[in-house]
């Protein structure tokens, strides 16, 4: 549907000859219907959230074996901590409606995995991988002497190749 300015509106009608207090209060209708209301232009500030990093250890061998995680976020201004509780509370809350009744999680990946962004949502966590990905363990140092960096001039190199 085409849309079209209160002053061509305003136009339209004065060729048409309406009375000018009449034309008046036309206008003066159309403005205030077109200008947005005082409460759509507020919104709440953004949220900010911080990314936690949920690791799988069953079998609590956490340094030697592969180990999968989810990457999920809670408030800025959360612990950590609470993690597991908003899961398990967005799991309840699953397992309590009709499809969860139907096929309810078991496991925390199952909830992470299935359940709907809807119910994680009152408690605050969003899901930013629903699949477990790889964790990798580092000792957080960087080898110096292993690998030595060269600077190649590749101006030279196609020189010594052409000879």
């Amino acid at each position: 549907m085409p849309k079209i300015e209160v002053s061509q509106v305003a136009e339209i009608l004065k060729k048409h000859k309406l009375e000018p207090a009449l034309l008046r209060e036309i206008v003066q209708a159309m403005n205030e219907a077109t200008q947005p209301g005082a409460d759509e232009d507020i919104k709440p500030p953004a949220l900010k959230k911080q990314f936690v990093v949920l690791l799988s250890d069953p079998l609590g061998k956490l340094p030697r074996n592969e180990l999968v995680g989810w990457v999920v976020q809670i408030p800025e201004n959360a612990s950590p901590h609470t993690t597991a509780d908003r899961i398990f509370k967005g799991a309840y809350d699953y397992n309590a409606s009709k499809r969860g009744r139907l096929l309810p999680v078991k496991s925390v990946g199952e909830a992470l995995e299935s359940t709907g962004a809807k119910f994680f949502k009152e408690s605050e966590l969003w899901v930013k991988t629903k699949l477990p990905v790889a964790v990798m363990v580092t000792d957080n140092v960087l080898p110096k002497d292993e690998f030595k960096i060269e600077k190649i001039d590749k101006r030279r190199r196609d020189e010594a190749a052409d000879e």
